[in-house]
């Protein structure tokens, strides 16, 4: 608790305290007062004692209702409060009557108000463990030395150096050293990752053990870390339709239950005096009216949903997902359609070797060949090759390279020549080849003029994307869709190995739009269309989706910006645990929205008809707040679904 929390509370205390203390004490013990000092000394003793009290609870609101009429912002639920516990004392001094009633709603009301304040509290802690990810200085080496400067000062190009279980400030790529990252804040996973000399980091991550020196590659404003805190800092600023709905709720329901009121105590009198010739019972139905102000108090709606949807967004956060909003968090609730990318998505993005067939030499060496006659490029195959050798490659073995356009290389390897291509090159250079039964990219080998087999590289299925597509389905997904600019055949193939829908291959990015605007036009029932992908050529997609889903670990700048939804890291699996938090967040929210306004309708028509009283108003507002604050509560925990 804060500062604020336990001053609170130990008001409520001492109220409770001297309240239950006032309720004790029987009334004859006042009225013995009357003659030890003047007449009608007890009343005004015990009125003194109760109104002590009241002011130690109800300062706070009276201030918050004053400050409200000053700024003209009259009708909130500290002015209902301040009319009904002041009316309600007001009556009982004319009547000599019960001042506990007054009271006590002004007491359960402070109990009420704390669980709220405990409850944002809580939840914005949990929001601010992941703020702590932000680095507060890095480390440059200046004359032997280490010095801590501040990350935003730093060029891209810098080098700087991590220690142990210090965090990395900025993007970049280690250039020495190796160490395991702690990467729980970032993506929620607890296992750490292992890396070393190439390999990239990104900022909030703690360094584990060894010592790193990194090269950075983004400035810190641009760099991971501080996009994700302007994500989540952004995140409340989009409010979704219930909460929209809410607020302008509260903005037209105050003021019409302040008139109900209003009409309950001054009109049935009247009708009683004037038209029936009855006792007016004045004090009666001002009573009622001040119960039905207490009782029509929108605090549960106006705290829990709003709490609910923060809760939401915090709770996802824990499991690396990041929502930008809670209308995205509503919208997420709906999908029924999930069209994906493939490269980087549903795969890893990283071509590795697949398989070596109708080698007429040992495999090892087939590939040593390949790696060495590709060693001059960086193409994505070429690197695919150099890691399956495994080996530094000794390049005073290769003599001259001659790369052909569309077809692959040749090169002097040992001095044999060496070609390394596609079938294209096979057939320029008249070798007899034979086609590959595996899908992927084929790498032909020939040796002298002579045939030594072929090498098949693919770009390798992410572990978790065939469970990903099954737990969507599970969901009710009833569409799942692939848009890729990769060939016919390898897109028809990952989509068979993972059971997606369907494919379209050989896509542009303008393609990629004019598809996913086809697959809007085909939702009805107000389903939502969600695009998941991770490329720069994904962000017009990603814009355009109802929902935007992109991969923050490696995914591009633009297509994190351009998403609804970050999964921190690129696990697939996330977008079903993503929807499972939303439509447990709305479950949650919709049982707060009933229940307030259930319960309020029905004390609202007792008060009115005088079988409610002071103590089923307070049920009524109170009660009802703070059972909705405490479901709300568990949207804090639903990132363990």
């Amino acid at each position: 608790m804060n500062q604020k929390q336990k001053r609170m509370l130990k008001r409520i205390i001492i109220s409770a305290v001297v309240f239950i203390c006032l309720q004790l004490i029987p009334a004859e013990t006042f009225s013995r007062m009357d003659g030890l000092l003047f007449a009608g000394a007890g009343r005004w003793v015990r009125l003194a004692l109760y109104l002590a009290n009241y002011y130690i609870i109800g300062w706070g609101t009276l201030r918050k209702a004053f400050r409200g009429i000053m700024n003209r912002q009259v009708f909130d639920e500290n002015f209902l409060m301040a009319v009904a516990t002041l009316g309600a004392l007001a009556l009982a001094i004319y009547e000599n009557g019960d001042y506990g009633e007054a009271i006590a709603v002004m007491l359960f009301y402070q109990v009420g108000e704390w669980f709220e304040s405990y409850a944002v509290g809580k939840s914005r802690r949990n929001i601010s463990q992941l703020m702590n990810i932000r680095p507060d200085y890095a480390n440059i080496e200046q004359d032997g030395k280490l010095v801590k400067v501040d990350p935003e000062e730093l060029e891209p190009g810098s080098i700087i150096l991590v220690q142990p279980g210090e965090k990395v400030p900025i993007d970049g790529i280690v250039t020495e050293g190796s160490s395991a990252l702690n990467t729980g804040a970032l993506t929620g996973e607890s296992l750490p990752r292992d890396v070393g000399p190439g390999d990239e980091v990104i900022s909030g991550c703690i360094n584990m053990s060894g010592l790193l020196r990194v090269r950075t590659i983004k400035r810190f404003e641009e760099s991971t870390v501080s996009k994700i805190l302007e994500l989540v800092e952004n995140a409340g600023e989009r409010k979704s339709r219930q909460e929209d709905f809410i607020s302008k709720f509260a903005r037209v329901y105050t003021p019409a239950v302040c008139c109900c009121a209003l009409a309950l105590a001054i009109l049935p009198p009247l009708v009683r005096l004037l038209f029936m010739g009855l006792e007016a019972m004045w004090g009666v139905w001002i009573y009622r009216a001040l119960t039905f102000l207490v009782i029509s108090c929108p605090c549960a709606l106006v705290i829990s949903i709003p709490l609910s949807f923060f809760a939401g967004i915090g709770g996802a956060s824990r499991a690396g997902i990041l929502v930008k909003g809670s209308n995205f968090l509503e919208a997420l609730s709906k999908t029924d359609c999930v069209v994906f990318d493939k490269t980087g998505t549903l795969t890893q993005g990283v071509f590795q070797v697949e398989g070596i067939h109708h080698s007429t030499m040992e495999e090892e060496k087939l590939v040593e060949y390949a790696a060495l006659a590709e060693s001059a490029s960086s193409h994505p195959i070429s690197r695919s090759l150099q890691r399956a050798h495994g080996k530094e490659l000794d390049r005073s073995r290769v003599g001259e390279i001659q790369e052909i356009s569309g077809a692959g290389v040749l090169a002097t390897v040992d001095g044999k020549t060496v070609a390394a291509g596609n079938d294209k090159l096979m057939k320029k250079l008249g070798v007899a080849y034979r086609d590959c039964h595996g899908v992927g990219t084929v790498i032909h080998m020939a040796i002298d003029g002579k045939y030594a087999g072929h090498i098949l590289i693919s770009d390798m299925i992410k572990a978790h994307a065939k469970a990903a597509i099954s737990a969507l389905k599970d969901l009710g997904v009833s569409k799942t869709v692939m848009l890729t600019g990769d060939t016919g055949a390898v897109a028809e193939h990952v989509a068979a190995k993972l059971g997606i829908d369907r494919v379209y291959s050989q896509l542009l990015p303008g393609d990629k739009v004019e598809k996913l605007e086809q697959l809007l036009a085909e939702e009805k029932g107000g389903g939502k269309l969600a695009f998941v992908g991770d490329g720069i050529n994904d962000a017009p997609v990603l814009a355009r989706a109802d929902i935007g889903i992109a991969m923050g670990a490696m995914g591009s700048d633009a297509a994190i910006e351009a998403a609804d939804v970050v999964l921190m890291d690129d696990d697939p699996m996330k977008i079903a645990k993503a929807i499972k938090i939303s439509r447990k967040c709305l479950g949650i929210v919709y049982q707060n929205i009933f229940f307030a306004i259930g319960v309020k309708l029905l004390c609202l028509v007792l008060g009115a008809l005088g079988i409610a009283n002071m103590w089923l108003a307070i049920f009524a507002d109170v009660g009802v707040m703070v059972l909705a604050v405490l479901n709300a509560m568990r949207c804090l925990f639903i990132y363990k679904l």
